[in-house]
């Protein structure tokens, strides 16, 4: 409204044009101005999320980028080594009048970086050959460049002339120094989709290797050690815990609800597992002796970010399980364990499921390595975990099969998939990937829920997947079938290989290698993550990049 009183005319709906109106009518306003005190006087009007980067005929040589919220990342590329692997943070006079010995409140001492013309900018190189590249991920630059700086909540960084300089207009208390130019161990063929059709169909088949780079290092299968270096010094602390929370969005949430039973099994502790978004509608109450975890592949989604900022103003232990090094929720969070999925690219998530499944895993057994009555039963998970990769490779055998289950189903308008205990998650998640990916209306639902109202769904026209494995809750699966088919009903069904009670039941059947029950959820997720991905090929969709939606949700 400002702006449309100052007679300004906007030529699209888009929020980021005003955001260039304003600067080009601030620089009417202020001409002497430089370009980055322009981008800092905008920055300070602009509520929500943002990443930008500025660019401007009235400055030529000159960019400035800027965050808050939303991801953004300076990737550097020089010819020779770099002179220094840190940037220094200049401030506004304003910040040095209202803290001028340049120390933090309670880190007296730190030593202090003067601000004079030596640190005033970045220079790497004596000739300033040097290219600086902006973006919102580390896949984008990483053809050109392993170095980069993640920029934190308003910073403003300005290149002119070859330099980089890197400013903040207010110190708070726990600010640092300096931004660490980090290295990247990211591969270019990583993010190549090689000799598949997509990224999503790349990752999902991926997932044999990324297993078992997430527990590499971390499990020994003779010894049946578990180190978590993330975490290692805070577990007596989480020992001592009240209740564990874990906080998530989507696929990070399913993923902390396939691991709940195994977490309360091996830990003895509450387990709150929480939404995001609900969370912070609730104000949920949080105290000091709480470990709250936080799941996020891209360290990024805005709810869980600002759910984990509500719970350390609390006091609570924070640990992230993310997969982006550098991302907001890996600084922010006390600890935490990386879980080393490799790149994932394409927006519905595959195999950071897998990797989150079985980071928590880890976690739980690290929780009970001291506990002689739950000894056989982690040695059992142990087990199941040093096969896991080769039984992964077992169930993606099962494509062909996959592809024409899916020419059955993707004319239709609806899929309902059903199971329980451990398999419940993988019924929620395999519901979110055909949403996604087809845009066909799926739910997950709780078979022991099933009398309760979804069972007035069935009939011989609905199609129907059930996931049917021999654990705990078997007998109680077998019932919730046979109510199904006693309705006319004409189920699918995941099962195990060589399971004849259950696929007599079945129209048709998926088979997958039997494991531990705690980790069968793994196996029976990846026929739902093909099926989708077929149906969304079928359908004409973009497997990909699915309508409306975005791989790192930095909005509320």
């Amino acid at each position: 409204m400002f702006l449309l009183k100052k007679g300004y005319q906007f030529e699209s709906e888009t929020d980021t044009e005003v955001i260039a109106k304003l600067v080009y009518h601030i620089y009417l306003q202020n001409p002497n101005c430089s370009f980055r005190e322009l981008v800092e006087q905008v920055i300070q009007q602009l509520e929500g999320a943002f990443a930008l980067c500025f660019k401007s005929k009235h400055f030529p040589g000159e960019c400035v980028a800027t965050r808050r919220g939303s991801p953004l990342l300076v990737g550097i590329k020089a010819k020779t080594r770099l002179a220094t692997d840190h940037v220094p943070i200049l401030y506004s006079k304003d910040a040095e009048s209202q803290n001028p010995d340049h120390r933090p409140h309670g880190r007296g001492d730190l030593p202090i970086l003067p601000r004079s013309d030596s640190t005033a900018e970045f220079q790497p190189l004596e000739d300033k050959e040097v290219e600086y590249f902006f973006a919102s991920d580390a896949s984008a630059v990483i053809e050109h460049t392993n170095k980069v700086i993640f920029l934190e909540d308003d910073d403003v960084a300005a290149v002119k002339e070859g330099s980089l300089s890197i400013h903040r207009l207010r110190r708070s208390l726990d600010d640092s120094h300096s931004r660490e130019i980090i290295t990247l161990k990211m591969e270019i063929q990583q993010i190549m989709k090689g000799n598949y059709s997509s990224f999503m169909q790349k990752e999902i088949f991926e997932q044999p290797e990324s297993v078992v780079n997430t527990m590499r290092g971390r499990l020994n299968f003779e010894t049946q050690a578990v180190i978590l270096g993330g975490i290692k010094e805070y577990i007596p602390e989480i020992r001592r815990c009240r209740r564990l929370m874990i906080i998530g969005c989507g696929t990070s949430y399913h993923s902390a609800v396939a691991t709940r039973q195994l977490l309360e099994e091996l830990t003895e502790l509450p387990v709150m597992v929480e939404l995001a978004s609900d969370f912070l509608d609730r104000n949920t109450p949080v105290f000091r002796d709480d470990v709250c975890f936080f799941i996020s592949q891209s360290g990024e989604t805005a709810d869980t970010l600002m759910a984990l900022r509500y719970c350390k103003n609390r006091g609570a232990l924070i640990v992230g399980i993310t997969n982006t090094v550098g991302s907001s929720i890996c600084r922010e969070s006390h600890c935490g364990v990386h879980i080393n999925a490799g790149p994932e690219i394409g927006v519905a998530s595959t195999k950071a499921y897998t990797s989150q499944f079985i980071s928590l895993v880890m976690f739980a057994l690290v929780m009970s390595e001291d506990r002689i009555s739950l000894q056989a039963r982690r040695s059992e998970i142990i087990k199941g975990l040093q096969h896991l990769h080769e039984q992964i490779r077992e169930v993606l055998n099962l494509d062909e099969q996959v592809k024409e289950l899916a020419k059955d189903l993707y004319q239709h308008k609806s899929l309902l998939i059903m199971g329980r205990g451990y398999n419940y998650a993988t019924c929620m998640e395999g519901a979110l990937k055909v949403k996604e990916l087809t845009y066909m209306h799926s739910e997950g639902i709780m078979a022991g829920e099933l009398k309760h109202g979804p069972l007035a769904l069935v009939d011989n026209k609905m199609p129907v997947i059930m996931i049917v494995t021999r654990d705990p809750v078997y007998v109680k699966c077998m019932n919730a079938l046979q109510q199904v088919t006693a309705r006319e009903g004409r189920p699918i069904i995941i099962c195990e290989k060589g399971d004849k009670e259950t696929k007599s039941f079945a129209s048709r059947t998926l088979e997958v290698p039997h494991t531990v029950d705690c980790l069968q959820g793994i196996l029976t997720v990846i026929p739902m993550q093909l099926l989708s991905y077929h149906i969304a090929v079928l359908r004409g969709c973009n497997v990909d990049c699915p309508r409306n939606l975005a791989k790192s949700v930095t909005v509320e």
